[in-house]
């Protein structure tokens, strides 16, 4: 009995209704089970504690430029995705899940760029190349200095140059002359003038030696040549101000139409479009016109005027017919002559004793119109116009929605409407057509948005909480199945009138004291008067309990 009752002095120490007695007192399976449980829940934290700092991280571009590199963060920064750098900022790394949705993204907005070489390539010469590679590098290095030059304007976003530059031989006669191709990708809504085009021209003309400027070429991104041969031939087209005039006349013509039509019809229940014929052509006439001298004589302008009289006398000659009319003295002439301004001396019938003779000469000012007609250009030739409309919606009784075809009346109404819109001219060949058929899609119909679970902001949200989440899960089940037992039995209240509750008598005895039961008997009896006898501190140790245990029960 005595080595039932002894306590060990470690154990002794400590006070077994403390927190740490209890799980001192806990059985060893249940001790690692905690023990375990608080491992695990440690090494959980530790999880999410570097998965939100760190993560997995790969490498979307590397070695890139700084002005690529720049552009490429700052696009990241705008789009909301956490990047890091490293290799001395050589590098750019994001998330590892988004590594090929981040290049996709940034390929669509033309990024990276990539760098031009331009003539530190010859800095790179290697020894023992040959005269071609040496001729080819000094091309590459003239290439990429004049795409620098291009894509600094800004209107241009991107540029290329291609040089065919012909090895030279000793014929004259025999040599080829250099020739030169300009692809520009322009920022949207940017167009270049005549001027840019041509400047462009010049720049390339006057950095290569003996090239002339109608070898170069200049393309924009869709193919279209802005550059014209000047001959008159199919490169002659418009230019890029020229289509830009065009596109405004027909979005202007097909505005008018759809403003118009779109209240009667209803929204999105028609398509128009109108295509214009320009004349850009530039005529100059000059005219000159005369005209006769009409009117009376008062709205005549002379010029100059000249007269001249003549003189003489001669020996009277007998003619005429024997008689007296003969001898009668001459008569003066009184009857004008046209233009004359005083009368002449009339020819006699008979002989007279003179002779005269009288000139007048007038010149009149003539009637000239000198006209110069310039044609304005950019004039209106000829205007197409189609409208399509959609059947007409009606809605019976019972707010069943159906679509009926228009009637020709009205058809010929909004044709009517459409013909004023644009200012219709028959003589000038203008044509316009409306016609009526279903549009294949409704446009009252909506379109269904796509499950939430198939949504992208979704998917990227649930893909950036899964860690976190189940991390967290795995530490609520290891806490409610191995820590929580544990400390809910080392947390419970321990009852007064237990043995042991209040010991914390320290025995010298290397045994530990287990509770004494119930006496039973005789036998137990015995033994706890033995045990008083031997060990009386402990024994008054346990009365103390039972006394106190009894008193609190009391007061209850």
């Amino acid at each position: 009995m005595d080595n039932a009752l002894a306590l060990s002095p470690a154990t002794a120490l400590v006070d077994s209704g403390s927190f740490v007695g209890r799980m001192a007192a806990l059985p060893p399976r249940s001790k690692a089970s905690a023990a375990i449980g608080v491992v695990a829940l440690i090494g959980v934290v530790l999880a999410m504690t570097l998965w939100s700092s760190k993560g997995d991280y790969k490498v979307l571009y590397a070695n890139l430029s700084d002005k690529d590199g720049g552009a490429v963060i700052a696009q990241l920064s705008q789009m909301n995705v956490p990047y890091r750098l490293s290799d001395g900022g050589g590098a750019i790394l994001v998330p590892a899940g988004q590594v090929h949705e981040m290049r996709l993204k940034l390929a669509t907005a033309g990024l990276p760029k990539g760098s031009v070489a331009g003539y530190e390539l010859m800095d790179n010469a290697r020894f023992g190349q040959t005269q071609f590679q040496e001729r080819l590098t000094a091309q590459r290095g003239l290439e990429g200095e004049l795409t620098r030059s291009i894509t600094s304007l800004s209107a241009v976003q991107s540029a290329r140059v291609h040089l065919a530059l012909p090895n030279q031989n000793g014929f004259f006669r025999e040599q080829q002359k250099p020739s030169a191709s300009v692809l520009l990708s322009l920022y949207p809504g940017r167009t270049l003038d005549r001027a840019q085009v041509a400047g462009i021209v010049h720049l390339v003309a006057s950095s290569v030696p003996e090239l002339d400027p109608k070898a170069v070429s200049v393309l924009d991104q869709s193919g279209a040549l802005l550059t014209s041969s000047g001959d008159g031939g199919p490169a002659a087209g418009l230019d890029a101000q020229q289509l830009q005039y065009v596109n405004r006349i027909e979005s202007g013509y097909t505005k008018r139409i759809v403003d118009l039509l779109e209240p009667i019809v209803g929204r999105d229940n028609l398509r128009a479009t109108v295509a214009a014929e320009i004349d850009f052509s530039q005529t100059e006439a000059t005219s000159e016109e005369f005209k006769p001298n009409q009117g009376a004589q008062a709205s005549v302008a002379i010029r100059s005027q000249q007269t001249s009289e003549q003189t003489g006398a001669a020996a009277a000659t007998p003619s005429g017919v024997p008689g007296a009319a003969s001898n009668q003295p001459p008569i003066a002439a009184t009857a004008p002559l046209t233009g004359a301004s005083q009368p002449l001396q009339a020819a006699q019938t008979g002989g007279t004793p003179g002779s005269g003779r009288r000139d007048a000469t007038t010149n009149y000012e003539v009637d000239k119109t000198v006209r110069v007609t310039r044609n304005a250009s950019g004039n209106v030739k000829r205007l197409n116009a189609a409208v399509v409309v959609n059947n007409r919606a009606v809605t019976d009784a019972k707010g069943k929605t159906t679509y009926v075809p228009l009637s020709p009346d009205e058809l010929d109404k909004l044709t009517a409407l459409v013909r004023e819109s644009i200012g219709y001219n028959q003589q000038r060949g203008d044509s316009v057509k409306v016609i009526n058929a279903p549009f294949k899609v409704d446009p009252q119909a909506k379109i269904d948005a796509p499950p939430l679970w198939q949504q992208p902001e979704v998917i990227d949200l649930l893909r950036a909480l899964a860690v976190p989440t189940a991390l967290a899960l795995i530490g609520v089940l290891v806490f409610f199945g191995l820590v929580r037992p544990a400390l809910k039995v080392a947390l419970a209240p321990l009852p007064a009138s237990a043995p042991g509750a209040k010991l914390s008598t320290v025995v010298d005895d290397a045994q530990e004291l287990p509770a004494l039961p119930a006496p039973k008997g005789v036998e137990h009896l015995q033994g706890a008067r033995a045990m008083a006898k031997d060990n009386p501190a402990a024994v008054a140790g346990i009365v103390r309990g039972w006394v106190n245990g009894e008193a609190a029960t009391a007061k209850a």
